[in-house]
């Protein structure tokens, strides 16, 4: 490569080089060449007539006469054509080596022309540069012992005419490995992936399984972790899995590229990638909560959710979440996931409270004092009630009135899990001693509109009648 190089129109040259290429068209030399060119015939077809001539001419003995004018036409003509190869050549080679002239004109480039680096010196200025990732090999099979499929098994109960009735259910999703203590692996996911599971199973690089129970979730952020007891693992197991290593969101730039890993379908563990299509892009849920998502068009289906999202070193920058799919309208290439900066201190929260995996005794079982009812899809469209469990009685002196819960309140949380039946408080308090203290989220009908409160309730003890 040459100082000064340039690259245009995929063409490399020197400035030198460009000259030689860039010298003006001569008219007056090409006129004068055609005009000698012309003469010369001319003298060439009259020394011919004359040496015909002088064959002809009385007392020609021998054609001496005609050899000398032969000999002069043919000195002439040498001559002339002489003359005319050698004005020929300085043409040609000044149209391919010109000298410095005031006629010689550079062509200019045009102003989005890109300097290429001179390898004789260490720094050059370049004014853009473009990467283009094609092979994500390396980087995936580094990641993917981290990340894990996860199986819900749950029971749907739904009602009609009054009647309650429950069928099992089964769906997919996927895991990020985020944490090891000498008990428990813990894995982030999305708390809908988990919400209302009987068991969850955990898949992991090996194709071995295992059963997870729940540590905590936010329903507001739709995360979860779950725990799996480092006893239920095998040697095997625990040596071919990673934990997992979380990056900054907030560094992202637009069309950055980016990796999906995700149990698409439930098929298992798949690889898409795409690009950072939007940042900050507002998204509303089924339950109207918003939050701001990293858009990209890397392909997220059913099953992805609760997967990462990783940028080209490997670092998670994102918890796959959601792509448009509303039964009606199904998008390609907009997918969302939770920006990982805003996640990570949740996963640390939820990483730090207590996995409840026991039941309580019932006699050490702790109480509310509630009567309750479900809020079904059918009591929420007539009555506008938001879903979750209303509160039809609170006992005297029970811990819900000493907690300030009254009559006509719903309860959506219990201790950050969403409740959605009066069947999910009753077995989400077998896991509660009496004496601890919960987390209650309610919502309140206040002027017309529902507000939303958190109580701390301190759990009583359950009266014989009730145990």
């Amino acid at each position: 490569m040459y100082e000064n190089e340039t690259y245009f129109d995929h063409t490399t040259c020197s400035e030198e080089e460009l000259k030689q290429h860039t010298v003006p068209y001569d008219k007056k030399a090409d006129k004068a060449a055609k005009k000698a060119a012309k003469t010369a015939r001319k003298n060439e077809i009259k020394a011919a007539k004359e040496a015909k001539r002088a064959d002809r001419a009385p007392g020609h003995k021998g054609g001496f006469g005609r050899k000398v004018v032969l000999s002069v036409s043919l000195g002439l003509c040498f001559g002339l054509f002489a003359g005319l190869g050698f004005y020929a050549v300085r043409l040609g080679t000044d149209r391919i080596f010109p000298a410095d002239s005031e006629k010689a004109v550079l062509t200019e480039l045009p102003d989005n022309t890109v300097n290429l680096p001179d390898k004789e010196k260490e720094t050059t200025e370049v004014s853009h540069v473009t990467y283009v990732v094609d092979d994500v090999s390396g980087m995936v099979e580094g990641v993917m012992p981290s990340m894990v499929s996860i199986v819900n098994n749950y029971v749907r109960t739904t009602s009609f005419w009054g009647q309650m009735y429950s069928e099992p259910g089964v769906s997919s999703g996927s895991g990020i490995i985020v944490g090891e203590t000498d008990e428990e692996l813990l894995i982030a996911t999305n708390n809908h992936v988990v919400e209302g599971a009987d068991t969850l199973e955990i898949t992991f690089i090996d194709n071995s399984t295992a059963e997870a129970v729940v540590k905590g979730t936010d329903v507001d952020m739709d995360i979860a972790v779950v725990a799996v007891p480092i006893a239920d693992l095998s040697e095997e197991t625990l040596n071919s899995i990673t934990v997992a290593k979380l990056g900054d969101s907030d560094q992202l730039k637009l069309g950055m590229p980016v990796v999906a890993i995700g149990n698409a379908l439930g098929y298992g563990q798949s690889v898409t990638n795409g690009i950072i299509s939007a940042l900050d892009r507002e998204m509303t849920s089924e339950d109207g909560s918003t939050g701001k998502y990293i858009q990209t068009n890397a392909a997220i289906n059913h099953g992805n959710s609760g997967g990462a999202l990783l940028n080209i070193n490997g670092e998670v920058i994102g918890i796959n979440v959601a792509r448009i799919d509303d039964g009606i309208v199904s998008v390609e290439g907009m997918g969302y996931a939770i920006p990982i900066s805003a996640a990570t201190p949740i996963i640390e929260d939820l990483m730090e409270r207590q996995t409840r995996v026991n039941k309580v005794d019932e006699e050490e079982m702790g109480y509310m004092g509630v009567t309750m009812q479900t809020v079904t899809d059918e009591i929420a469209g007539m009555f506008g009630f938001p879903k979750g469990i209303w509160v039809k009685e609170v006992a005297e002196g029970s811990a819900a009135e000493a907690a300030g819960i009254r009559v006509g309140d719903i309860i959506v949380k219990f201790d950050g899990q969403r409740m959605s039946t009066s069947a999910d408080l009753q077995e989400a308090i077998k896991y509660f001693k009496a004496g601890e203290t919960v987390n209650v989220t309610i919502k309140r009908a206040e002027m017309g509109e529902y507000e939303t409160y958190e109580l701390e309730v301190v759990l009583g003890s359950r009266p014989r009648e009730n145990r």
